[in-house]
């Protein structure tokens, strides 16, 4: 039962050489990028306002943690492999893509912190906001987890069920954001609001790939794939190239615009930092 838990796909499937180094060059385009925007949010607070700083602080951070988890994804996923005839095929060790769900658990709700950071709500409006958003984002976790384990076709009716349970938690979350969000803009400078209107954006096409590479990965042939070791793993590879996708842009993607809008707002209050840089 534990295996089960922390391993997600003891038996891959078979793979083409194109197929395996699409995934294996997405893990690798991550942890560089998760790195390179890490190293740029850390070195770039001292251009923005004190104010702002925690928010950047805390952007570094969520891509730092990224950027160690995709890491261990990426070696997970060498050692899973070996290359044989025309393809890849199970080395026999395990892929252990738990350090995802890991990363989540961490990054998740520092996004959520990083957001209301940088937006300096009310002080009570900022901890009710975070309150909800935390508890929301460690449930939707939580309720998806358990139907990513499933690795056979029969199980496919409780992956449905897991991943609807865990999209209510979801879909509040990006309520919340977009309502919130919207809200801000009349108490925002006015350098900031485009930056924000953006970010609103992002947020809402951003995490709409994550269920869509859910369902990829628990499709009937996907789950067959996973459970013989052999037939159409195209959704298996779907899922994660849109996972590291998806995380790339809600990541670094969304820290760089949470950057600008420090900026933005150190700008409109004409801070000294900001003139200096």
């Amino acid at each position: 039962m534990l295996e089960s838990i922390l391993v997600l796909a003891a038996k891959m499937p078979d793979l083409s050489i194109f197929q395996y180094s699409i995934v294996d060059n997405i893990f690798s385009m991550t942890v560089a990028t998760m790195g390179a925007a890490a190293l740029f949010l850390f070195l770039s607070r001292s251009s923005v306002d004190e104010a702002y700083r925690p928010a950047l602080m805390i952007s570094g951070l969520v891509v730092t943690i990224a950027c160690y988890h995709y890491f261990m994804i990426r070696h997970s996923w060498q050692d899973a492999y070996k290359l044989g005839g025309d393809g890849y095929t199970s080395s026999g060790a395990a892929f252990n893509d738990f350090y995802r769900y890991a990363d989540w658990i961490l990054t998740v709700p520092l996004l959520m912190v990083e957001l209301v950071a940088v937006l300096r709500l009310e002080a009570s409006k900022s901890r009710s906001l975070l309150t909800r958003l935390v508890i929301a984002a460690a449930l939707m976790i939580a309720l998806g987890y358990p139907g990513e384990v499933i690795s056979t076709p029969d199980g496919w009716t409780q992956r449905v069920i897991w991943g609807a349970l865990s999209s209510v938690p979801f879909f509040y979350i990006l309520y919340i954001l977009w309502t919130e969000l919207t809200a801000s803009l009349a108490t925002q400078p006015a350098a900031a609001r485009q930056l924000i209107e953006i970010a609103r954006l992002v947020i809402l096409i951003t995490w709409a790939v994550y269920p869509i590479a859910y369902a990829l990965g628990g499709t009937p042939s996907a789950l067959a794939a996973k459970a013989a070791g052999t037939g159409d793993a195209t959704g298996i590879v779907g899922l994660q190239v849109g996972y590291a996708f998806a995380d790339m842009t809600a990541k670094a993607g969304f820290g760089l615009l949470i950057y600008f809008i420090a900026r933005a707002k150190s700008s409109s209050h004409g801070s000294a930092a900001y003139q200096a840089a």
